[in-house]
């Protein structure tokens, strides 16, 4: 496996993890300011600060797992196209769990992978 499919890897296994801990600030890390997630039946989430919005502050319970079915690298670009499973119970214990498949676009700054572009095509029911 090459190098920055591997870094890739690693950045969605902390990505995970920092958001099953609760940690939004490392999460933060890992996106390019300049983000943007499109999500089904929503208007685009543009940029880190609407992201930190949308997390409640610390107050939802994440629980999420994820299956990676292809990374390709095209130099200083990627995409991942990773099966995504994840649990959201807010402060009220009604949780929220929705599955599907995620395309995301990364783009190397400095030396380390971010994600830019992110199509999240979950559904599910509560």
């Amino acid at each position: 496996m090459h190098e920055d499919e591997l870094a890739i890897r690693q950045l969605i296994r902390t990505w995970l993890e920092a958001s099953m801990a609760g940690d939004t600030n490392a999460v933060l890390a890992l996106m390019a300011e300049d983000v943007v997630f499109l999500r089904p039946g929503k208007p685009p989430m543009c940029g880190r600060t609407a992201f930190a919005a949308a997390q409640g502050q610390g107050k939802l319970r994440i629980e999420a797992s994820g299956d990676i079915q292809e990374i390709q690298v095209f130099g200083d670009w990627a995409y991942c196209w990773n099966k995504l499973a994840v649990t959201v119970t807010p402060e009220d214990g009604c949780s929220i769990t929705q599955s599907g498949n995620v395309l995301s676009i990364f783009r190397k700054q400095n030396g380390d992978w971010q994600l830019f572009r992110d199509a999240n095509l979950l559904t599910g029911s509560s």
